[in-house]
C-alpha cells in the first residue's frame, strides 16, 4: 500500500489549520482584548506492516492567555482585566466572555459594550446605572459606585478552555463548560481607565506565516516529485510490457 500520499495530505491539512490561526491572529493584532490562538498537533502512528507510519493529526486550537499591554484612556467606562479573568456579556448565543472592556452607558442607564451587548454582573444580570448620576468609580473587584453609592459589580470569570469553546465576534469566547466566578482578586482584578490591547506579536506571527507557507510549498513539491516518479515508473513498465 502506498502511504506517501496520505501522510503528505495529513501534513498539509495540519499546516492549513495552522495557517488559518495565524491569519486570524494577524487580522486581530489591533483588536482590543484579543487573545491569539495556536494549533496543537499530535502524531498518530499506524502499525501497517512492514513499517510503522506516522501521520500528522490536527489537534484543537490553543488560546494564548498571556496579557496584552494596557493602554490608558482616562475614560471611566473603560476597564482592563488584570490576570486571566474575563468580563461577561449577553449575546444572542447566550453569555460570552471577553477581555474587551470598552463600555458605554445608554440614555436608559444600561451598561453595554461598544457593540451594544449588555455587560453582566457575577450573577448574570445586566448592569445599570443612573444616567444623570455622574461618573462611575470601578474598584479592583469590579464594584461599581456612583456618588459613593454601590450600584453593582462587574462579573469576572475564569474559563476552562481545555473543555472546548467557540469564538464570538472578535475577542469574546463562548465556553463549552460553565464559567467560574472569580472570588480572589489578589491575582485577577479590574483596572479602570485602561484598555487591554491584543496580545498578538505581529512580527512573530508574520515570521510564523512565512515558515508555514514554505513548509506547505516544500511538502507540495515533495508530493509532486513522488507522483512524477511514480508516473515515470508506470510508463517504463508499460513500455517494457509492450
Amino acid at each position: 500500500m502506498d502511504i506517501n500520499a496520505p501522510v503528505g495530505l495529513s501534513g498539509q491539512i495540519a499546516l492549513a489549520r495552522r495557517l488559518e490561526t495565524i491569519a486570524s491572529n494577524v487580522a486581530n493584532a489591533g483588536t482590543a482584548g484579543y487573545k491569539s490562538e495556536a494549533v496543537t498537533f499530535a502524531t498518530v502512528v499506524s502499525k501497517t506492516q512492514p513499517f510503522q507510519t506516522s501521520f500528522a493529526f490536527g489537534g484543537g486550537p490553543h488560546v494564548d492567555l498571556s496579557g496584552g499591554g494596557f493602554k490608558q484612556t482616562g475614560n471611566p467606562l473603560d476597564v482592563a482585566v488584570r490576570g486571566q479573568g474575563f468580563l461577561a456579556i449577553a449575546t444572542p448565543q447566550g453569555a460570552a466572555y471577553t477581555r474587551d472592556g470598552r463600555m458605554q452607558m445608554l440614555p436608559t442607564g444600561d451598561i453595554v459594550t461598544l457593540e451594544g451587548h449588555a455587560v453582566l454582573d457575577a450573577g448574570g444580570a445586566p448592569l445599570t446605572a443612573d444616567p444623570d448620576g455622574g461618573a462611575l468609580d470601578i474598584g479592583n473587584d469590579g464594584t461599581m459606585r456612583q456618588n459613593g453609592r454601590t450600584i453593582g459589580a462587574l462579573g469576572l470569570f475564569t474559563l476552562d478552555f481545555a473543555r472546548g469553546y467557540s469564538r464570538y465576534e472578535n475577542s469574546a469566547f463562548i465556553p463549552a463548560a460553565a464559567a467560574v466566578p472569580v472570588d480572589d482578586f489578589a491575582r485577577d482584578g479590574i483596572v479602570q481607565g485602561f484598555v487591554e490591547e491584543s496580545n498578538v506579536n505581529p512580527v512573530l506571527e508574520m515570521t510564523r506565516l512565512i515558515a508555514v507557507q514554505r513548509a506547505f510549498e516544500a511538502m507540495s513539491a515533495s508530493l509532486e516529485q513522488r507522483d512524477q516518479a511514480l508516473r515515470e515508473t508506470i510508463q517504463g513498465l508499460g513500455a517494457r510490457g509492450g
